[in-house]
């Protein structure tokens, strides 16, 4: 019995070391710029707080009324609607689209991508389960990027540039109605018009009461998100309330992402005073903001990037399209995409068929080549575009 227990702490450790890989990672990168720059209380000066108070309030709004089960109801009703597998497909795309411009891209996914594979496996149509995941991941990093509230890099960069609610949309009102057309025409291609019967089952009964204090709560981030309100304020009204209807919901917060972004900050922030690193970038970016952020992206992810870069450019918007079209690409440049593998593999086993077309599409190696192809096709569209119209 004894020799059970060292297995049992291993595999502990193990998953405690998968689920926050990121945050882990991060620190160590953060604590490394410290032997060059040592510790003192202008680190304190490095770390955004407005964005780490607009995240905390989304996270945990979010978190409240995926709980009560929010957004499984009004997912369902949608797709009921449908009796087409194209028409299907397209509306759970468009469910995480439209949800990442609220949510944020990883919740998102984590909320619709579990929805999709129930709907279409009992449609019979476990097929489609890949290439569904691969255009959600696509639709909810390129989806958020047309409002602040869409991804983490983008309340960064909003609350550090002190932009203004119109002049980010018009920045990236071009690309993300690029990125739609691209989604749109993508699912409409690929995926057959023949009849299938949706059978999203659940309960459709809602909490209304909880229901309406979650959408004031969110419109009081909304608030503070948009400088209306100090942040402060936004974050003691959510925090004092979900103290009292629900604690679990401050609970199952992503803390795990806020400390990531302190993290991020001391690392960017100790590079920033490190003149030959400030020299370097400097020149970089100066020369083309949006495609440094973007092949960066490719490599150390679009949220560490925006961090980082924005200590030495004062190109906001080059930058800001960068990091959100260069979203798509690599599997490790955007966190969503990583979600979206984990996601996949969770349900790789419910899609093992005597089918050789349906088993083939669940191994790792066809949905880890759907997602290079179908990511890099979006990533040089994209950027071509950008670059062509002269960001």
């Amino acid at each position: 019995m004894f020799s059970t227990v060292p297995h049992i702490r291993r595999k502990q450790v193990f998953s405690f070391f998968k689920d926050n890989a990121v945050c882990l990672i991060s620190g160590v990168v953060a604590a490394v710029t410290v032997v060059f720059v040592p510790p003192s209380l202008e680190y304190l000066s490095y770390i955004n707080w407005n964005t780490l108070g607009c995240i905390f309030c989304i996270l945990a709004v979010v978190t409240a009324a995926k709980r009560e089960g929010l957004f499984d109801v009004l997912a369902r009703g949608i797709v009921r609607h449908f009796s087409k597998a194209r028409s299907t497909v397209c509306a759970l795309v468009a469910i995480t689209l439209v949800g990442s411009m609220f949510v944020t891209n990883d919740m998102a996914l984590i909320m619709f991508l579990p929805l999709s594979a129930m709907v279409l496996f009992r449609a019979g149509e476990a097929r489609l389960v890949p290439f569904c995941f691969v255009m959600q991941s696509v639709a909810a990093n390129l989806g958020g990027m047309i409002v602040p509230f869409g991804s983490p890099h983008n309340l960064f960069l909003f609350s550090h540039y002190g932009i203004s609610m119109g002049d980010f949309v018009r920045t990236m009102l071009p690309p993300f109605v690029l990125s739609v057309v691209l989604i749109a025409l993508a699912c409409l291609v690929f995926v057959h018009g023949h009849a299938i019967e949706v059978k999203a089952e659940g309960s459709d009964k809602v909490d209304r009461k909880r229901a309406a204090t979650y959408a004031v709560l969110f419109a009081f981030t909304l608030l503070g998100v948009f400088r209306v309100i100090p942040i402060g304020v936004a974050v003691a009204i959510v925090a004092v309330v979900l103290l009292a209807i629900d604690r679990k919901a401050l609970a199952e917060v992503d803390y795990g992402l806020l400390l990531t972004f302190v993290f991020f900050f001391v690392f960017s922030g100790n590079m920033a005073r490190i003149p030959a690193v400030g020299e370097f970038f400097g020149q970089l970016l100066s020369q083309n903001a949006l495609l440094c952020a973007a092949l960066a992206s490719q490599v150390l992810s679009n949220v560490p990037i925006a961090v980082l870069f924005s200590q030495f450019t004062s190109d906001w918007a080059g930058l800001l399209i960068g990091v959100n079209v260069g979203g798509v690409g690599t599997l490790v440049a955007s966190l969503a995409s990583i979600i979206a593998l984990d996601q996949f593999r969770a349900i790789q086993k419910h899609g093992l068929s005597k089918e050789p077309e349906v088993a083939r599409k669940f191994t790792m190696g066809y949905y880890l080549g759907l997602f290079t192809a179908v990511n890099f096709a979006f990533l040089v569209v994209l950027l071509g575009a950008c670059l062509f119209i002269g960001y």
